[in-house]
């Protein structure tokens, strides 16, 4: 579940809340009990870094996309799958 940030309007009170995406945006204050609550947008909390299966796992021989192997002298061609455009007469 994530985790949302909170934001009185009324008396500057900041909180976070554990909801699940289907719940609806809380609106009651804690804090001064006033239906001034706003959802802020922040950032996530977790970074994926390194490997994993989002970029080595289900790809064979050297179709690895890691970060650094174009500087290694890896395999920089990229494959295009739409033709080029020509100009219409």
């Amino acid at each position: 579940m994530p985790i949302y940030e909170y934001r009185c309007q009324g008396c500057g009170h900041e909180l976070e809340a554990l909801q699940k995406m289907s719940d609806a945006p809380l609106v009651d204050c804690p804090e001064c009990q006033q239906s001034e609550l706003i959802k802020k947008i922040s950032a996530a909390g977790f970074r994926l870094k390194g490997g994993g299966w989002y970029e080595t796992d289900f790809k064979s021989g050297k179709k690895k996309n890691l970060v650094g192997d174009a500087a290694k002298g890896g395999d920089s061609k990229v494959a295009s799958t739409s033709a080029p455009a020509t100009p219409a007469s």
